[in-house]
């Protein structure tokens, strides 16, 4: 079987002939909260190309005027069986985009309707990935990062690749200081109705996606991913002592904004959980790369606190109402 990293290689190649001022990242649920720190990352680092996220079947409808032959179309579905994200290939194909698709299968109707594909190596929540250097958030950063190599000489792309080769160890430190934590509060939280989620920059897409997958999607909480940027434009008048908040800080260029939420979030609550990446040990990480993986560490410090939560309302993760259930 060809490796991820020999995919991405071949991808990397496809770029050097083609043409591309425009890359769009286009998902649904997880997989679009996915997006996010690559859109940052592009966003930040490019001269010449722009990046834009899409929900897969907004993509579609919305028909952006300027999706074309000079486009990258990035695809993700964790089985490659998203219907509306199969759509969206085959809508960006005829429009003559270069289709790059990431599922961890290795064949599946999304991967028929694409230029390429990757399978990213897949662990369920809370259990650390064999290889986490090529799982889905860093499989996209090598799209994306390698893309600007490519095309403008960006030396981030090597960085990246050096610090990946030390998340292993980043991950299971991150685990073995976080589960007491974990199994605290969730014990503390298993009753709770509600719980906000917050962030900014390149970490708000995990806040999105543990809002929406985790705690509404796997245990039935009422929850919304609040920017930290945001939040004081209406969101924080739902803040009192009994309202629990998840705060994550990063190491990017707009934790400002969550320190700033942090501050009236301890003035003004009491239930809070603060996730900062400055309290782990990325040793072995570039110190440009540290904020642009600080997503990939807290994603995984959720999904520890997701498992433990679980156990203690007694609601398996896998539990669905709807979803695989019903027609929808």
């Amino acid at each position: 079987m060809t490796t991820a990293q020999e995919q991405v290689n071949r991808i990397l190649e496809a770029y050097k002939e083609r043409t591309i001022n425009r890359v769009f990242l286009v998902a649904c649920g997880g997989s679009s909260a996915l997006m996010h720190p690559s859109k940052y990352f592009i966003d930040r680092e490019a001269t010449t190309i722009t990046a834009e996220v899409y929900n897969s079947n907004e993509f579609i409808y919305r028909n952006p005027s300027t999706l074309g032959s000079d486009s990258l179309v990035i695809l993700c579905s964790h089985k490659g069986k998203t219907p509306e994200t199969t759509e969206a290939a085959k809508f960006a194909k005829g429009k003559g985009a270069l289709t790059v698709s990431l599922m961890y299968v290795e064949t599946a109707p999304l991967a028929d309707e694409s230029d390429f594909i990757v399978n990213y190596s897949w662990a369920p929540p809370g259990q650390l990935d064999a290889h986490p250097e090529i799982a889905n958030y860093a499989i996209l950063y090598r799209l994306t990062m390698g893309l600007l190599a490519v095309k403008e000489g960006n030396k981030k792309y090597e960085k990246l690749v050096q610090s990946l080769d030390s998340l292993s160890t980043v991950l299971n430190k991150a685990k073995e200081q976080s589960l007491e934590n974990a199994k605290a509060y969730a014990q503390a939280a298993k009753d709770e109705p509600v719980i906000y989620t917050m962030a900014s920059g390149v970490n708000y897409g995990i806040a999105y996606s543990f809002a929406i997958c985790i705690l509404m999607e796997m245990q039935w909480k009422h929850s919304h991913a609040i920017h930290a940027g945001e939040f004081f434009h209406g969101p924080f008048e739902v803040l009192d002592k009994d309202v629990p908040f998840i705060l994550l800080m990063g190491l990017d260029e707009t934790r400002p904004m969550e320190e700033r939420a942090l501050k009236f979030l301890k003035e003004h609550g009491e239930k809070l959980l603060i996730l900062d990446a400055k309290d782990y040990d990325m040793s072995g990480i570039d110190e440009e790369m540290k904020g642009y993986l600080a997503p990939l560490l807290l994603n995984f410090v959720l999904r520890v606190y997701a498992v433990e939560l679980a156990a203690a309302t007694g609601h398996p993760l896998e539990t669905r109402r709807y979803m695989f259930k019903v027609p929808y």
